[in-house]
């Protein structure tokens, strides 16, 4: 199929025969495995240590748990604004100011951290959480020209390379705390120094290679992507309240982020409690980051052939089974290693499941609004547990912070079997 490059209300809009879409999305999806192997390590190196550099500079445990929460809230805060970028001029230049606006957060903390000054370091890693709005919204750029059959693969695919960055992440953490040890920078703020720069390679990557625009491609490649109506915040919540699928879909993102950034932010403060010191801490979070990322190409196959709730339901039974093992772990680091890591494999079924079906569930139209309401809605409650999760583990446990996270399961399980019985 060939569309006229010119259309007036697609700008970017280019001819592509129906014969040159496979070639198109193979190279397409190239350049967001590259960027999200960047994004992936800075992310994942900076976050690795952010509740250790919080209670450095609040001195106070009470308030570690509000660096990673700064972080999801300013992924919240920045998806709606980010998504509405895309929705108007495509993928490319949303994700370009995401990691512009990321490592400018970083570059933030680093100042906050030297100056001693709590408020700036958690404004800065509010701006940090712009790079992690960008690694979210990739996943749903490969859905743009996937085929319908092959979209929980194709989301999966996008997931998976963050792997290669964010396992390596939380390794280096301790060499990037080493590298400033001479610049009068805090060793748990070296980190930030390395993540800032990796974003800006990040943002080069996607300038220079995301061409043509997936979003704006799929629109000149269907007509009923051309219409402006339909893509705002309020035609997204419309789409949602209009299909049952698409509210379970947003329940499961929402709830299996809220989940593991709960327990996941509070686990190297559990850890250094029994003695726990960077490098442990380092590995915890990395075999929690393979169980995130390592496996999503499997939870994607098992969508496309089993079905979207099947993996929902796979989902809620490892989150489950994660908050359980990791608190009640105590001392053992072990128990609290696999706890982390069936952590980050229900994080994946949940996300790589419930996009997919949110995708399938609204029509082209509103997909960009609904896929921005998804990430606002999923990491603006990941912030509230994440807030709350530093408050519980000072006045109660962190076993009590799992119970608490196991709870939150409920409503999406039930949700599950009701759309599961009603078949629609």
């Amino acid at each position: 199929m060939t569309v006229s490059p010119d259309a007036p209300d697609i700008p970017g809009g280019i001819a592509v025969p129906a014969a040159g879409l496979p070639a198109l999305r193979r190279r397409i999806n190239a350049v967001l495995i590259a960027s999200q192997i960047l994004g992936g390590l800075g992310v994942a190196t900076g976050i690795a240590l952010a509740s250790v550099l919080a209670q450095e500079v609040s001195g106070t445990e009470a308030l570690s748990g509000l660096a990673p929460t700064a972080i999801v809230a300013g992924t919240a805060l920045l998806s709606v604004p980010l998504a509405a970028l895309m929705a108007a001029r495509g993928r490319r230049p949303g994700l370009v100011l995401a990691y512009l606006i990321g490592a400018v957060g970083a570059g933030v903390v680093v100042t906050g951290a030297v100056a001693g000054s709590f408020p700036l370091l958690l404004v800065g890693m509010a701006g940090f959480g712009a790079a992690s709005s960008a690694n979210l919204q990739a996943r749903f750029a490969a859905a743009d020209l996937a085929e319908p059959e092959r979209r929980g693969r194709a989301i999966s695919t996008v997931v998976w390379a963050t792997t290669i960055g964010a396992v390596l992440g939380p390794n280096i953490a301790a060499p990037a705390g080493r590298s400033v040890s001479g610049l009068g920078i805090p060793a748990a703020a070296g980190p930030f120094v390395w993540a800032a720069g990796v974003f800006l390679v990040a943002a080069v990557v996607v300038l220079v290679l995301l061409r043509p625009d997936p979003l704006l491609t799929a629109r000149a490649l269907s007509p009923a992507e051309r219409s402006p109506e339909g893509r705002s915040l309020r035609a997204g919540v419309r789409a949602v309240r209009a299909s049952p699928r698409a509210r379970l879909a947003l329940v499961t993102v929402a709830v299996s982020h809220t989940a593991m950034v709960s327990i996941m932010s509070m686990t190297p403060v559990a850890l250094s409690h029994h003695g726990a010191d960077f490098q442990l801490i380092g590995l915890v979070i990395s075999g929690h980051i393979a169980g995130m990322y390592a496996f999503s190409p499997v939870m994607g196959w098992l969508a496309d052939r089993i079905g979207r709730l099947s993996v929902i339901g796979l989902a809620a039974g490892l989150l489950c089974a994660a908050a359980v093992l990791a608190g009640t772990a105590g001392a053992s680091h072990g128990r609290t290693a696999i706890g982390l890591f069936l952590l980050g494999l229900g994080w994946s079924a949940g996300l790589v499941a419930g996009s997919t079906l949110l995708t399938d569930s609204v029509p082209q139209p509103a997909r960009a609004a609904v896929q921005g309401l998804s990430d606002l809605t999923s990491n603006a409650s990941a912030g509230l547990g994440g807030a709350a999760a530093g408050l519980i583990v000072a006045q109660a446990s962190y076993g009590w912070l799992n119970l608490i996270g196991a709870c939150l399961l409920l409503p999406m399980a039930a949700l599950t079997v009701h759309r599961a019985m009603a078949r629609d």
